[in-house]
């Protein structure tokens, strides 16, 4: 399909700039692809569609403070690096601007303690960077870094020290990502509870959100776009308890993008979810046969992304235009920090 047919018109002012307090206060749309409808909802009615022997599969994963802003060693002038991944220790794939500016061998600081040499130039601004400090780049990176929100999330300083714990779930444990789940920001303690009172499992895996996931859609049609890999793990015991929720006749409600191109990376020639550790290559278009997720709650996603691609893939493309149009005119809020939406 052509990437222009996942366009759509928003207006500048749905696209949340706050996180909503509390968090289980977001909408929810609930899109039923049996019936081809869909009805609107609050993410605190998500335990009531939950059923017993279900697994709620949620990313682990915990956004470090990657965007640092500092400035070149020969003339002073200012350099924002976002660490992208990190490619072995203390070597970084990096976004950087301004870009032009920063060759093979520029020296930048970042305050008095960390700085950082570009090895090598990629394409699209990337670099990969060496950085150096004494004592811990990790601890470097907590006292200087910044937390790094989209950029259609606009913040005149960057930042701020409510978004280090809102642009982050709950259960982030495992940090690794330069972005957040962000299906799973909604959820708290007590809706989790909720769940788990329903008698069904709450599952972690871990897939470190990298710049693949957001990395715009350059080619015109789906299927000559590849999103970048990204590093997942799926332990034993949650490739267990996967399976064992199939086995029962549950359903697999996959919490986020990130964490169903995780599952249907790790699913087998037989439909059963394989313990893994890997990168997750698989792009999900047009066609593709989920064999993994049942059921998927998302947010709403910008146009012509490989994450509208996704989840259109799943609902089927008219059903998630129409909603999402829906969406528009009923004013959710959207983006990272805005509404959601359930597709059963």
């Amino acid at each position: 399909m052509r990437i222009a047919d996942f366009d759509y018109q928003l207006p500048e002012s749905l696209i949340a700039q706050q996180p909503i307090t509390p968090r289980d206060a977001a909408r929810m749309l609930v899109v039923n692809r049996a019936s081809q409808s869909w009805q609107d909802t609050s993410f605190t009615d998500f335990p009531s569609f939950v059923q017993p022997n279900d697994a709620v599969v949620v990313n682990n994963t915990r956004v470090f403070p990657a965007r640092l802003i500092g400035e070149k060693e020969t003339s002073g002038g200012g350099v924002e690096v976002l660490l992208a991944s990190e490619l072995k220790p203390g070597i970084w794939e990096a976004l950087v601007k301004p870009a032009r500016r920063v060759r093979v061998g520029t020296g930048i600081t970042f305050g008095p303690t960390l700085r950082a040499e570009v090895l090598q130039l990629l394409e699209d601004g990337r670099r990969v960077i060496r950085l150096e400090c004494e004592g811990s780049v990790n601890d470097q990176l907590e006292q200087l870094g910044q937390t790094p929100l989209p950029p259609y999330i606009k913040r005149p300083d960057g930042s701020s020290a409510e978004d280090r714990e809102r642009y982050q779930t709950v259960y982030a444990r495992q940090r690794g990502a330069i972005a957040a789940p962000t299906a799973g920001l909604h959820f708290t303690p007590d809706v989790m509870a909720e769940v788990s009172a329903r008698k069904a499992r709450i599952v972690e895996i871990t897939l470190h959100v990298g710049y693949g996931t957001f990395e715009p859609v350059r080619a015109s049609s789906t299927e000559d776009h590849s999103v970048a890999p990204e590093r997942y793990e799926i332990t034993e015991g949650a490739a267990g308890a996967i399976n064992e929720t199939r086995q029962l006749g549950g359903r697999v409600i996959a919490v986020g993008t990130t964490t169903a191109r995780a599952l249907e990376s790790a699913v087998s020639d037989s439909d059963s979810i394989v313990a893994r550790n890997e990168l997750a290559r698989l792009t999900i278009g047009p066609g593709y046969r989920f064999r993994a997720v049942d059921t998927l709650l998302t947010n709403f996603h910008l146009p012509r992304s490989s994450l509208l691609v996704l989840v259109a893939a799943f609902a089927g493309y008219d059903l998630i235009m129409q909603a999402y149009r829906h969406a528009v005119e009923d004013k959710y809020r959207f983006y990272s920090y805005g509404d959601c939406m359930l597709i059963i």
